[in-house]
């Protein structure tokens, strides 16, 4: 039986040719073309799994040519680490985004989707670049969906400032209205106009009322407390995340920052795919 790793690997390998605009080109071209972007993304969904530095991870793949084969590459047809580095930020944030949606669906959906933020720190390259980009805040202010029954990881949202929490529920839940049954949020998604898009829609709000009249806190009374604190399984996929991947973001700018919080969420998905599969 193939190894987790490898299992990994060819769904790696999968998702990001899937990823990409176009039929997938040939993993390497001699000239300008150079290393396909499927190949750039492979790698670095092996570099979060393997969690390795780039130089590291390139050196530990030269001894595996099965895992290297995969790529479509033998170990001397290998990117140097720099060329891997520095192609990252050239993808478009729409491959990221569609690798992390397709990983999301090598998972069965369940009937609730729950909704919630927390923060990721930055690295922060230098005073100047803070002051440059206009850093408010220390954290990365990060809104995950998630299904409550596969754990996957459906979006992500990524703020350097801090929007409330209604404008970004709205904005990641419109763009998700096809993949939605029950959603459960708490109090900060607190909005009539986000709870009438959702049953247009034919999805289920289960939304805490913040409760200023008597009407708010028998609006909260009719809700089934037991589909409601399935939320707080956000919040374990967070500290998951955290804890897997570590709290502080590696990326220096912001959009890479953004970049490497949709790669470890799809990278995850992909990990607890190959584990349920044993």
């Amino acid at each position: 039986m193939p190894t987790q790793l490898a299992r990994f690997t060819d769904h790696c390998v999968d998702l990001s040719q899937k990823a990409v605009v176009g039929e997938p080109q040939p993993p390497l071209q001699r000239g300008n073309d150079g290393y396909a972007d499927w190949v750039i993304v492979a790698i670095h969904c092996l570099r979060e799994y393997l969690d390795q530095p780039y130089r590291r991870l390139l050196d530990i793949l030269h001894e595996m040519p099965r895992i290297t084969a995969k790529l479509g590459l033998s170990v001397d047809e290998l990117p140097d680490f720099t060329t891997v580095c520095t192609r990252k930020q050239d993808l478009e944030m729409r491959i990221w985004r569609v690798l992390l949606r397709s990983s999301a669906s090598l998972h069965d959906f369940g009937e609730v989707q729950a909704i919630d933020a927390t923060g990721f720190q930055r690295h922060k390259a230098s005073r100047h670049y803070v002051i440059r980009v206009g850093y408010n805040f220390d954290d990365i202010k990060t809104t995950a969906l998630v299904d409550c029954d596969s754990t996957a990881i459906l979006d992500v949202h990524c703020s350097m400032k801090q929007p409330h929490d209604t404008q970004i529920g709205k904005q990641v839940l419109t763009r998700n209205l096809q993949r939605l049954n029950t959603v459960v949020a708490d109090k900060g998604y607190d909005w009539d106009a986000l709870r009438h898009e959702l049953r247009d829609a034919g999805i289920r709000p289960v939304i805490k009322h913040r409760e200023f009249y008597p009407l708010d806190m028998a609006h909260n009374a009719r809700h089934d407390e037991e589909v409601y604190h399935r939320r707080s399984l956000v919040e374990s996929i967070f500290f998951a995340l955290k804890h897997r991947f570590g709290e502080t973001l590696r990326a220096r700018t912001w959009f890479g920052q953004f970049r490497e919080l949709v790669l470890k969420s799809a990278v995850r998905n992909i990990e607890q795919a190959v584990k349920t599969s044993d």
